[in-house]
């Protein structure tokens, strides 16, 4: 299923690409940088949003590429 929220999460050592819904990652790298750019091409690519998570593995941002009814006000990006 296509329009599940794509995360960036901590594995271990290194950082994975998921999909809401399931365990198995889309991908994992080395860096966090690596994986958010990975999530983001298939977020945009998906409709869906970004959500980024910490270390700890809370949510720390988030950004929305699919319809959002409330858009964000901030000027991040």
């Amino acid at each position: 299923m296509r329009n599940k929220n794509i995360h960036t999460v901590p594995a271990g050592n290194k950082w994975a690409v998921k999909q809401e819904g399931n365990k198995t990652p889309l991908s994992t790298h080395n860096t966090k940088s690596n994986a958010m750019q990975k999530a983001a091409t298939q977020a945009k690519k998906d409709h869906v949003e970004h959500v980024i998570h910490g270390k700890d593995g809370r949510i720390q941002d988030k950004d929305s590429y699919g319809k959002d009814p409330n858009p964000p006000k901030d000027n991040k990006h």
